[in-house]
């Protein structure tokens, strides 16, 4: 059954024919996990966009204020900044129902000679994707993102230099009805827009913090899963803006404050039977052996591809102990306290990655995690025991790294992302990182002005 609000090309031009709609999004993710594109009008992207769009292939070696980085190999000034192509995939067509008169679709990036190209966001799963087809597996995924609700607006925390901004609550609001009443007018307006554009929504829910939000949606394949969360990340902002809100998913916004989180869930199905590859009801827990070699994957690489789930130097200040986000690298059973969880039963086994924040882009999430699973399962390797109790207080379960100088070690010194992901992306992303270290290091911040200002 066609999901509602997914559009197809014969209806897409009897809604242009008609009038009613008159504008399409063609876009592709960046690096930061944000779409960019181009807004055409309807009977253009019929005529010319639809086959392929053009775009400046800087856009994928910009940092997250959109400032060209120096030292790409796949862009620079020394190579004049060309295009890049971006080859839409009709699959993703569909309404923008709280945009008048508009669809989206998403493209893929590629070279002028119809090649994706290697560091492109959502290229680099779909080769983590193949791969597990070659293996006999299809892939189901789902994030869960949580976000902060402002009553100011995007511009008032600008011109207030993002201080004294006013949450949507002013208590702890986990689970709360009350609360999450007065924040309906916005939370609802999301969900139903969502659900209009053919991403299927199961819940909402308060988070611990105050104004704290999360909006869950149904599993889907990886690919699909991801394209949903960046089309409802940018559309959740459009909807709060409309409604002169703002929020925010960064991992940590407030020191004071529960940071947001973007918990992944994952499983492996057998292609040719459509079966979960993850259950076995012989075994103690339910594990079948794929589901054990897969989390011991995710458990060797978990400090390599740490940086493709925390991003940023500001995703770090989320690992606190006895805040919900993880300090340790470990695996247990329905275990809040571990970087990894085990959950369901049946054709409902999953693990949940718990290290993302919602500043996570999901292409090189996803894709961080499949290659650990897989590399795990061509490897045949054992879990380490499962942990129980409190893991935050373990004295034998690693850290997850605890800065983002450290993730990107881990990264540039493992092997199993590099023979995955390839030295092209590798390096490419490598050097984003190290351009957001290098950033926040020359800044002076208002943490060391207080601190130091006078007592220095």
């Amino acid at each position: 059954m066609a999901l509602r609000g997914m559009l197809d090309l014969p209806t897409l031009k009897k809604l242009i024919d008609s009038g009613e709609i008159d504008t399409v999004l063609a876009v592709f993710p960046d690096m930061q996990g944000r779409i960019v594109g181009k807004r055409v009008t309807g009977h253009f992207f019929l005529d010319s966009i639809r086959h392929e769009m053009h775009a400046c292939d800087y856009l994928l070696a910009v940092d997250i204020g959109m400032e060209p980085v120096p030292g790409y190999q796949a862009a620079s000034w020394e190579k004049g900044y060309g295009d890049f192509a971006v080859k839409c995939d009709m699959s993703t067509l569909r309404r923008i129902p709280w945009l008048e008169g508009t669809a989206l679709v998403i493209g893929d990036v590629q070279d002028h000679h119809g090649n994706d190209l290697a560091h492109a966001p959502r290229s680099v799963l779909k080769r983590q994707l193949a791969r597990a087809r070659d293996m006999g597996f299809t892939v189901n995924t789902a994030s869960e993102l949580e976000f902060y609700v402002f009553d100011d607006s995007f511009r008032d925390c600008h011109d207030k230099g993002y201080r004294d901004m006013k949450t949507a609550g002013y208590y702890i609001e986990d689970y709360h009805i009350l609360q999450t009443s007065k924040e309906e007018g916005l939370i609802r307006a999301i969900r139903n827009a969502m659900d209009g554009a053919g991403i299927p929504v199961e819940t909402s829910k308060g988070e611990w913090g105050p104004g704290q939000e999360e909006i869950n949606f149904k599993y889907a394949e990886a690919l699909v899963s991801a394209d949903n969360h960046v089309i409802y990340k940018n559309g959740a902002k459009e909807i709060a803006w409309a409604q002169g809100k703002a929020i925010t998913f960064m991992a940590k916004w407030d020191y004071n404050l529960a940071g947001s989180s973007c918990h992944i869930h994952s499983s492996l199905w057998n292609a040719k039977s459509g079966k979960t590859a993850f259950h076995d009801a012989k075994d103690e827990h339910g594990f079948s052996d794929i589901f054990r070699h897969y989390c011991a994957g995710l458990l060797a690489a978990a400090e390599e591809m740490t940086y493709f789930l925390a991003p940023y130097v500001n995703s770090y200040k989320r690992f606190q102990s006895g805040s919900f986000a993880p300090t340790h690298i470990a695996w247990s059973m329905d275990n809040r306290t571990s970087g990894f969880r085990v959950l369901g039963e049946g054709a409902g086994q999953r693990i949940e990655c718990r290290i993302p924040g919602g500043d996570v882009n999901p292409y090189l999430a996803y894709a961080a995690i499949l290659a650990a699973g897989l590399y795990g399962i061509e490897n045949k390797l054992e879990p380490e025991p499962l942990m129980t109790g409190n893991v935050y207080q373990s004295k034998k379960a690693r850290h997850i790294p605890k800065t983002l100088r450290e993730a990107l070690d881990r990264l540039k010194r493992g092997k199993i992302l590099r023979a995955a992901f390839g030295d092209e992306a590798i390096e490419h992303y490598l050097h984003t990182g190290a351009w957001e270290q290098m950033e926040y290091d020359r800044r002076v911040t208002d943490w060391e002005i207080r601190r130091g200002f006078e007592q220095a």
